[in-house]
């Protein structure tokens, strides 16, 4: 819990991870460009105060990232979203089985989602089935221009992502978070194009599609798709930190993501630990759109509650204790007309007909 001027916000950490990409899990050069691309985001986004050396930066381990959450970070709850990467690590770049078992030892703290990858065919949905059952997944995170053998991507639309989001709906998945923004060395930045949320979003509508750093730099293709599609949302990781270097230009993404979709579909996230939540909780609070820039609305006290930490407990039905809940009277008044609608089974449209 975060307060600040007699104002208390629940906090939701929408998207971390707990990563190894030491030299000895590093399976070739690709692993080393990748977490150096990390790196890069991190020293160059982050306040001087906040930035860690290289070496700590490879790999943080539980105990630290406890630390730097929960004591430290304000946040009252964090959601696992691992990235396999195998191509590039030798034991995969998310740590699957310290990740989870944190999550085991810490419920009312962590919520672990796993992965899957719709090229391993059959065998990828028997291990999916397996996932569901080993961590009660409600989430999953999916990176679609990982590599896999020769192949450097796929998209939402395939027929075997198809496949396994059929099985998401069928085991209880109805989160799927996605990493479309900016591209991470070596991977392919047409790989992390927006267009293809579009097509499963409307197939699938009573699943959640979280598009990751908000389709950046395609800010506007994903706010027209998310406009139209009720079950689109918007994940704030990796656009956070402009309110430090970039201020203007977080105005204009909050400002657009607002307008489009409101504020009842936007989640923070501090993509821990490319950047640790304790600063951006605090900019986030004090942080106003520049008066000159009137074609946005300011931010209210209410939106802000919302992204960052209340729209996440309720996709993930998490319990908010009462005195940090929205009083009814005040969301119903910052309803916005292009939040979310209820969802609809497009699978069992006209059944009743």
């Amino acid at each position: 819990m975060y307060t600040q001027d007699g104002e208390s916000y629940f906090i939701v950490d929408a998207h971390i991870a707990l990563w190894d990409a030491r030299p000895e899990n590093q399976r070739n050069i690709h692993g080393k460009q990748f977490i150096d691309c990390f790196y890069d985001y991190h020293a160059n986004l982050s306040p001087e105060s906040e930035k860690w050396s290289y070496e700590e930066y490879l790999y943080q381990g539980g105990e630290r990232l406890m630390k730097d959450l929960f004591e430290d970070g304000y946040v009252d709850h964090a959601v696992f979203q691992p990235a396999y990467l195998y191509e590039f690590y030798r034991n995969g770049f998310g740590q699957t089985d310290e990740a989870s078992a944190l999550a085991a030892a810490h419920p009312d703290k962590l919520t672990y989602n796993h992965y899957f990858d719709p090229r391993n065919g059959e065998r990828g949905l028997d291990q999916l089935r397996a996932d569901a059952e080993r961590f009660g997944l409600k989430g999953v995170k999916l990176y679609t221009a990982e590599w896999h053998g020769e192949s450097r991507g796929y998209k939402l639309s395939d027929p075997w992502t198809y496949r396994y989001l059929e099985l998401c709906r069928e085991l209880g998945i109805t989160n799927i978070h996605i990493h479309k923004g900016p591209t991470i060395r070596p991977l392919d930045r047409d790989a992390f194009d927006v267009a293809d949320v579009d097509h499963a979003a409307s197939d699938f509508t009573d699943l959640n599609f979280i598009v990751e750093h908000v389709g950046l730099p395609r800010l506007e293709d994903f706010c027209w798709i998310a406009t139209q599609e009720p079950n689109v949302y918007g994940g704030l990781a990796v656009a956070m930190p402009f309110i430090h270097t970039r201020p203007r230009y977080f105005a204009q993404i909050i400002g657009e993501l607002v307008y489009w979709i409101g504020e009842d579909r936007i989640l923070f996230s501090s993509d821990y630990a490319l950047w640790t939540p304790r600063w951006l909780v605090e900019s986030f609070v004090d942080f106003q759109i520049p008066e000159d820039m009137s074609e946005y609305a300011p931010l209210t006290t209410a939106q802000k509650k919302k992204v960052l930490g209340l729209n996440a407990a309720a996709l993930y039905d998490l319990t908010v204790p009462a005195e940090l809940r929205l009083p009814t009277e005040v969301a119903d008044a910052d309803e916005s007309a292009t939040g979310p609608r209820q969802p609809e089974r497009a699978d069992l449209a006209g059944a009743s007909a």
